[in-house]
């Protein structure tokens, strides 16, 4: 049997290699005329660390640098297809580049870690003024909401740098708040000490999926996906993305959604929210919808909801951010 080779792109961090092997780890089980090299790269939002992340863009942060690769005339160098992190992933890709498959979804919740040693478990546990550590203005926003007696900072770096600087005895930080599923894939799920659903924190559009991108009609890269690509977290997410793109928001905004899709009864439900930096005005909504044609109707749930929640404000709530000011 001749072997051919896919090349697989990813960011250099310790998660984002981890994703790479996984999908690999899928495409060689699947085919086994197909083997697999993985070339890691830094992208500018791996590089600057010592921003939040909304004052310096969007999710081409972590995108550009590998998609160049993806139309590289060196064939050396040339990728294949690039894994991420899907919430990381623009939810209007460039010309030339589309999502070509979605693996199966880790739990998509945002998670509590605290230090080793704290005497607390969950933030409603803290004292007033304790500092919780996070960059997202999503997670931020929301814990307003349910926190406002607790102070929000921002911490950059890759887990185990975040869990380091938790752990440091002189950390200002009581706790940090981290995605769930990078713990998980890390092998770190002992140091969750709460997770939370959307009754207090509405995830990411598309966390704890991986998202793989390729160029735009490569039929062979789209083949081989559809074999690994998850149908019930394609659909979820689809969705997902329809919504933040109707909303126009970006992953810095406060957008958090939460979804489930049910194959056997093709019923699929989508729940979302729009919240002020402030967590005090906020658009909450839901909807359901069957699905027949995967695509095209889990993209229209999205996009629909992203409608209801427009008239009910949400737009307004998003146009009134002004990001530059938030420190």
């Amino acid at each position: 049997m001749t072997h051919e080779t896919v090349r697989i792109g990813g960011r250099r961090s310790k998660l984002a290699v981890v994703q790479s092997e996984k999908v690999k780890q899928l495409i060689e089980a699947a085919f086994q005329q197909y083997t697999c090299s993985i070339t890691t790269t830094q992208t500018l939002g791996d590089q600057v660390q010592f921003k939040p992340l909304y004052s310096f863009g969007g999710k081409a942060l972590w995108t550009k640098e590998l998609e160049d690769l993806l139309y590289d005339e060196r064939a050396d160098v040339r990728l294949d297809c690039i894994v991420h992190s899907l919430k990381d992933m623009p939810t209007l890709l460039p010309d030339g580049f589309e999502l070509g498959g979605v693996t199966k979804r880790v739990d998509p919740s945002d998670c509590l870690v605290m230090p080793r040693d704290s005497l607390f478990r969950r933030l409603e546990d803290l004292p007033a003024g304790s500092i919780v550590g996070t960059s997202s203005v999503r997670r931020t926003a929301q814990l307003k909401r349910h926190f406002p007696h607790l102070r929000y900072e921002s911490v950059r770096g890759n887990i185990h740098t975040r869990i380091a600087k938790v752990d440091d005895p002189d950390s200002p930080y009581a706790c940090i708040i981290l995605a769930t599923a990078g713990l998980v894939r890390m092998g770190l799920e002992s140091r969750i000490t709460q997770r939370f659903d959307h009754s207090v924190m509405y995830h990411a559009v598309g966390q704890g999926a991986l998202g793989i991108e390729v160029r735009a009609g490569d039929e062979r890269m789209l083949r081989i996906l559809s074999e690994v690509s998850d149908l019930e977290t394609t659909v979820c997410c689809l969705a997902e993305r329809a919504l933040m793109r109707t909303l126009e928001g970006g992953c810095s905004v406060p957008i958090g959604c939460t979804s489930s899709y049910d194959i056997e009864r093709g019923l699929l439900k989508l729940s979302a929210i729009v919240i002020d930096v402030e967590g005090k005005n906020f658009v909450e909504e839901s909807l359901e919808q069957h699905i027949e044609n995967t695509r095209g109707d889990a993209m229209a749930c999205g996009k629909r909801l992203a409608e209801i929640m427009i008239e009910q404000g949400a737009k307004q709530i998003l146009d009134e951010i002004n990001l530059t000011r938030l420190t």
